[in-house]
This record gives structure tokens, C-alpha cells and sequence, in this order.
């Protein structure tokens, strides 16, 4: 077995290969870009590297400086684990050429199963059934339409070198396909360096189905099972579980040895997942294989009891599967959501900032994968997912329930994520009832903002005790000791105390009252405090309320007991409550230039600010053009996707000038 290896990746599964690495005496090496310095995967390797700058194509993208740093250190093995160099037979290549293991692959089955085109032409030579459609040599957009009209529409544009839906497009008419094309080659050479593409038919209601195989030197090859992916956005994986309920214990063993037959005439070796579509008639299509570990490998870890990365290591150094595939028996349910830092009320654009708060849950069952904690920073650099939550139960039903109340208890303040999604997804009768097509998310509704979610009574009593803390606890954490500040501003006649705050433009005004439990003990931080409390206009009720932590509440009300999670600042609170989260603004002084020219922001808007950092591959505007509501002016790259900026409204686009961090596009009409 290995003594050192070198680490090629960061975040999450960084994290997942330390882990395992540690578990089995492996000292473990780490790289990392400049604004990766103080990541977790920095910290908790046993040594650690500068790779360069914060793009990918200078830090985790350069091959040559990796070897040179596995070199140096004396690292016998490199996982690339998933992303970046995972699946680049080149770099497998180079690190077999320098004599050291490349944890993965060999390189000639990279080639053939990194290539969704070459392992579709190797999938029909077994006699895999695959989807109709058009994967040849010639790339022009002529022969391509051609090829479409052939095929049909709807269709779908695949990137022949990776996946994770970049590079993919689903087009619906012969007219769309051009600029669907230029849009998908864009994206797959920023993501793969290959722009090659594939045309494929668009199967109707499809199911996601996966199957994990583990492979040998010694010729042994076996699968464990699949894993259900249907529940897709933007054709990347946000929901993933296994077994799938939708198939029969036939249906399964075809599937498998359908796998198994791929990956061998491949000569694949280490672990891999081979990728089908399955129809509602039970008709299943090979797709494509990738060649790596999979970001949702733990439902399989969970279900069969085996730790893929160790089996990783162990095949890499050259040793036989210890398992059969008799062997492999799959006990329970496991369902993982994966948790991303993006905005649905901005069409889920990802969503850059700092990690104010990451309170992750606990509990039998319950599982969290995250190379992010509390205090770190989303970039615009990478992938955006913060963690992965993975439950296990002993059936469907139970892993369902335990995936709600996990959900629930997980905290997150300070970038807008999909929790609120992942929530209502595990909520849903049709997913709970198994009935989840890739088309789940729009056929549910699930991808348009509403608004804001209704506020709850227990969000605003812990804002305002939260607020008042250094009045109301006098434990050491908040505590003020002059009698000017400990009065403060909001005292009422009778003793009370209130604050108002803002929430979907809308006033609120939260009044304490009195004490009703006098604490005598002096170490009164661990003992709760009871309040007279008043929201609005309602009735005054009992509140009992004690601090558990910094920003951390636990409120009793009517019986009940409530854990929420605060940040606030002079202008607002982030409250995280039972898996969403609230701002709150509090109410300030008029301003005076707002107050002059109107508080109709429509009137002074003169340019179009850009959603997140990225960059700008293409204005599709002149100056001096009338533009109209919703029309796509520019595409914005960032993390590893494009985005369309479009106009909040009717227009006329007068200047292009691209500044740092915003750019001025869209002047407003003055006639409509």
C-alpha cells in the first residue's frame, strides 16, 4: 500500500479522500490555489502546496506543476478525485510516464469511455442498447442540422468530453440550433478544452438510472448496483438515491451485467459509473461512462457497506477486489441532496460570497460531505455546491423522513442557497411516492421563485432578542455595563422594549415586556429567561428563550421548542429557521436623496449590473438598439457555466462599457 499520495482536487472530496487516507496510515499531500490558502483541505492534509492564481487553468488544471509537486514531496500516487484532471488520459498518462500511480483508469480506457462518442460506437460493438442520434466525425453546423432534421426535435447537444451538463442543450426547433450549438461548443471548451459535440434524441419523461462498477488488474470486474439520478437542473444532479424503485430485480440484473460488459471490453480498471436512460416502458439506454468516482458515491457506500475510495487505493496499488459479486448485497435506502450556494430568485444563478454560518446536521443516519465551514468563501471560481447531505434508513419511507427533519436542522446564513428547494423537493407527494422523471423539477413547478417565504412568528421574537441581547443577557457574551446603553432607544412606557423590522416590504414591530423568571444563579448563560412578548397587534404570550452558542436560540413557545440561527449587522438579521433562511432590515432614518427624487427605483436605474463576477463571452445588442422586456443582451461564464443577462425592461442599449465587477448596458426608454 501506499505511504504518501498527493491529493488533486479541493473542497468536499478533498476532504472525502483524507478521510479514508487517514483511516488507512496514508500520509496525504494538498494543493491549492491562492484564494484555496486557508481552505479545510489546506488544513487537515499532512502537507501542503501552492499550485498558482485562483482560475482553474492556473491552480487545479496544471498537470505539470502537480507532477513536479508529487515529485518533490515524494508522493507515490495522485487522486484527481472528480472535476478537473480526473478524466484527462493525458494527465493519467504523464503520471504513469513519471512513475507515479495515477489513482484511476489507465489511460487507454479513459480515452474510449472519456469519449461519449467513442464509448457509445464500443456500447453498440457489445450489443448495449443506446439512443439514436448522430455522433460523427464531421462538426459543421450544415451537416449537423442535417443530421438533426434526420433524427428529430426535440433533441438534445451533448459535449463529447465531459459531463455535469456542460455543454449540453436541449433544442426544440431547427431554427434554435445554430446558437444553441455556438452556445454549447463555448461551454464545453471552457469546461473541457474540446468543443466536440453529439446530437442525441430527446427521450420523453426519462428516468436517470446509474450503475457503479468496480474493476481490478487481475481481470475482476463487478457492479454494485445503481443509483437513481432523475431529479436534475440545468441537466446537473441534485437529488440521487438508491435503489431505485423503479427497478424490477430483472430489470437490475440486465442493467448490471449490460455494465459490466462496457467496462470490460474497455479494459477498465478502478472505479467507474456507467450512465442509462430508462423509459416508461422499462426500455433502458446506455448514455455515456464516467470515468472517475462519482460525486453521489455515498448512497452506494451507504447501501453496501463499502468505502469506494478505500477500494480505489487498493486496486491502484495493485491489489485484488476482496469482494464478489455475489457478495454484494444491498441493505436499506440512502438519498443524497447536494447543497449549492445559488439564488433561485435570480434563476438560480450561483451565489458568491462568505459562509457567515454552516450549522450541518447530526443524527443516526445522517451523513455530510463538505470541504466548506463556517467563515470560508464561495468564489466565482469554482463548482458552487457547499456540501452534500446524505441519509440512510432501513426502507424508502424512513430515509425519507430522516432526509426532511435533516433538511430542517441544517443552518446556512450568509450566500443564497437551494436548501429551501431541497426541502420542498423532500416534501413532495409525487417524489415521495417515487414519481420522478428528469422533467420532476418543471412538471412540479419547482424552478420559479414565488417570492418570499412567509415569515414566522419564532423568526421575529429571537431578531429582536437577538437585537436587544446586551440588555436582555447580561451573561458576558453581549453584556453592556453603562446605564445610558443598557436603556438603549427602544425603551416603552411600562418597561417594554421594541424593534420593527422590514420583511417583504412589510412592518413589523416585536415588543418585550418584562421578565417573569428571575434567575438567581450565577451562571445564569445556561439557564433560559421568560418574556412578556407582543407581535404587531396581536395577543401577548409567554416566551422562554436561552442562548446555546454565539448567534445560536433555542426558544420555548406554547410547548414547543424552536432552534434558530442569527447574523446580523447594523442593517439587517439573517435568521436560519427549520432549513430556510430570512433577512430581516431594520427600519432606518429617511434618506435624503430618496426622499427628494421618489423611492421608484425604475426612474434612476441607468445601467444593468451583472448578477454574479464571471466573464462576458458575448453581447448580443449594438449601440444605439431599441431592446425589449426579458431579452437576452449578453452571456456571462461563471463557474464553469454560462448565464444570460437579460433586460429588467423596454430599452434602448447606449453604452457598452465593461467595467470591474458591473457593466453599464441598458438605458431606459423614455417614451414607454
Amino acid at each position: 500500500m501506499f505511504e504518501k499520495i498527493l491529493i488533486a482536487n479541493r473542497g468536499e472530496i478533498a476532504i472525502r479522500i483524507l478521510a479514508t487516507c487517514r483511516e488507512m496510515g496514508i500520509r496525504t499531500v494538498a494543493v491549492y490555489s491562492e484564494v484555496d490558502r486557508s481552505a479545510r483541505h489546506v488544513r487537515e492534509a499532512d502537507e501542503a502546496y501552492l499550485l498558482g492564481a485562483a482560475s482553474a487553468s492556473e491552480s487545479y488544471l496544471r498537470g505539470e506543476a502537480i507532477l513536479a509537486i508529487a515529485r518533490q514531496c515524494g508522493a507515490e500516487a495522485i487522486h484527481p478525485g472528480y472535476g478537473f484532471l480526473s478524466e484527462n488520459a493525458d494527465f493519467a498518462e504523464a503520471c504513469e510516464q513519471a512513475g507515479i500511480v495515477f489513482i484511476g483508469p489507465p489511460a487507454s480506457a479513459m480515452r474510449v469511455m472519456g469519449s461519449k462518442i467513442a464509448a457509445k460506437r464500443l456500447a453498440k460493438e457489445v450489443g448495449a442498447p443506446t439512443v439514436p442520434g448522430y455522433s460523427g466525425e464531421h462538426q459543421d453546423n450544415d451537416t449537423l442540422l442535417e443530421e438533426a432534421e434526420h433524427i428529430g426535435f426535440p433533441l438534445l447537444i451533448k459535449a463529447s468530453a465531459g459531463g455535469g451538463g456542460k455543454g449540453m442543450r436541449t433544442v426544440t426547433s431547427a431554427a434554435d440550433l445554430p446558437e444553441q450549438l455556438d452556445g454549447a461548443r463555448r461551454e464545453a471548451r471552457a469546461a473541457f478544452g474540446d468543443e466536440t459535440i453529439f446530437l442525441e434524441r430527446l427521450i420523453q419523461r426519462p428516468r436517470h438510472i446509474e450503475i457503479q462498477v468496480l474493476g481490478d488488474k487481475h481481470g475482476n470486474l463487478i457492479h454494485l448496483g445503481e443509483r437513481e439520478c432523475s431529479i436534475q437542473r440545468r441537466h446537473q444532479k441534485i437529488v440521487e438515491e438508491s435503489p431505485s424503485i423503479a427497478l424490477t430485480p430483472k430489470l437490475r440484473a440486465e442493467m448490471g451485467e449490460v455494465a459490466t460488459r462496457i467496462a470490460k471490453a474497455a479494459g477498465y480498471v478502478n472505479a467507474g459509473t456507467l450512465e442509462f436512460m430508462l423509459d416508461g416502458d422499462g426500455n433502458f439506454y446506455f448514455l455515456e461512462m464516467n470515468t472517475r468516482l462519482q460525486v453521489e458515491h455515498p448512497v452506494t457506500e451507504l447501501i453496501t457497506g463499502l468505502d469506494l475510495v478505500r477500494h480505489q487505493l487498493s486496486i491502484a496499488a495493485g491489489e485484488p477486489l476482496t469482494v464478489t459479486q455475489e457478495q454484494i448485497n444491498a441493505r436499506g435506502h440512502a438519498i443524497e441532496v447536494r447543497l449549492y450556494a445559488e439564488d433561485p430568485r435570480q434563476s438560480f444563478l450561483p451565489s458568491t460570497g462568505s459562509i457567515q454560518l454552516f450549522q450541518p446536521p447530526q443524527g443516526p443516519g445522517v451523513r455530510v460531505d463538505s470541504g466548506i465551514e463556517s467563515g470560508d468563501e464561495i468564489t466565482q471560481y469554482y463548482d458552487p455546491m457547499i456540501a452534500k447531505l446524505i441519509v440512510y434508513g432501513e426502507n424508502r419511507p424512513a430515509a425519507l423522513e430522516r432526509l426532511t427533519t435533516a433538511l430542517e436542522q441544517t443552518a446556512l446564513l450568509g450566500v443564497t442557497t437551494n436548501l429551501p428547494l431541497l426541502h420542498t423537493i423532500s416534501l413532495n407527494p409525487a417524489f415521495r411516492q417515487g414519481e420522478t422523471p428528469t422533467s420532476f423539477l418543471e412538471e412540479q413547478d419547482m424552478l420559479t421563485a414565488t417570492g418570499e417565504e412567509s415569515l414566522p412568528s419564532e423568526v421575529l421574537i429571537v431578531a429582536a432578542l437577538s437585537d436587544l441581547a446586551p440588555i436582555l443577557f447580561e451573561d458576558g457574551q453581549d453584556a453592556i455595563h453603562s446605564p445610558w446603553q443598557r436603556l438603549g432607544p427602544w425603551r416603552m412606557p411600562g418597561g417594554a422594549l421594541n424593534r420593527t423590522y422590514i420583511y417583504a416590504e412589510r412592518e413589523h414591530t416585536i415588543q418585550i415586556g418584562h421578565i417573569w423568571d428571575t434567575i438567581e444563579d450565577k451562571n445564569a448563560s445556561t439557564q433560559p429567561k421568560s418574556w412578556e412578548i407582543r407581535i404587531d397587534d396581536g395577543p401577548q404570550e409567554r416566551v422562554a428563550c436561552l442562548r446555546t452558542g454565539p448567534g445560536a436560540w433555542l426558544i420555548t413557545r406554547n410547548g414547543s421548542q424552536h432552534r434558530l440561527f442569527t447574523q446580523r449587522d447594523e442593517l439587517k438579521l439573517q435568521i436560519a429557521y427549520r432549513g430556510y433562511s430570512y433577512t430581516l432590515h431594520k427600519r432606518q432614518a429617511p434618506d435624503v436623496t430618496t426622499t427628494a427624487h421618489g423611492s421608484g427605483s425604475g426612474h434612476t436605474q441607468k445601467a444593468l449590473k451583472a448578477p454574479m463576477a464571471g466573464t462576458l463571452v458575448k453581447i448580443n445588442v449594438q449601440k444605439g438598439e431599441s431592446v425589449e422586456a426579458h431579452q437576452v443582451l449578453a452571456v456571462l461564464s461563471a463557474m464553469k457555466m454560462e448565464h444570460s443577462i437579460v433586460s429588467p425592461g423596454v430599452g434602448r442599449f447606449s453604452v457598452s462599457t465593461i467595467r470591474k465587477a458591473r457593466s453599464s448596458l441598458v438605458k431606459p426608454s423614455s417614451s414607454r
